[in-house]
């Protein structure tokens, strides 16, 4: 059985809505999951926590975060999650920019061996 491309080692995520410029997503990430260390050249995102703790990574300088917060990646910042709580983190992801293709990723540091590569999702 094939794993669905939503699912992901940290959680998954779903497609809300998109449109010219623009990607929203829904992300679920499990307690001790962490996305990839990771940047972007074509775009920005904002993300809106809706539940859970979270340790953000914005250009190496670590906060931690619960519901409520609102989350800026500038275009090319190296950012990372992580879900902190017993509970998972669940956020909203806006990406906005002239390309949202999956292919625009760049990572850094991963805890799943994807070091270097630019495929789907962190």
């Amino acid at each position: 059985m094939n794993t669905p491309e939503n699912v992901r080692p940290w959680g998954r995520y779903d497609i809300l809505d998109c449109g010219d410029g623009y990607q929203v997503k829904r992300i679920t990430v499990n307690p001790g999951g962490r996305l990839s260390y990771q940047r972007h050249e074509m775009r920005e995102e904002y993300w809106v926590i809706l539940s859970g703790r979270v340790q953000f990574t914005l250009d190496d300088v670590e906060t931690e975060h619960g519901p409520g917060a609102v989350l800026i990646i500038p275009i090319r910042s190296k950012h990372r999650l992580a879900c902190i709580s017993d509970t998972p983190a669940v956020f909203i992801e806006v990406q906005r920019g002239d390309y949202l293709g999956e292919d625009d990723i760049e990572r850094f540091s991963d805890d799943y061996g994807r070091e270097g590569t630019t495929s789907p999702h962190g």
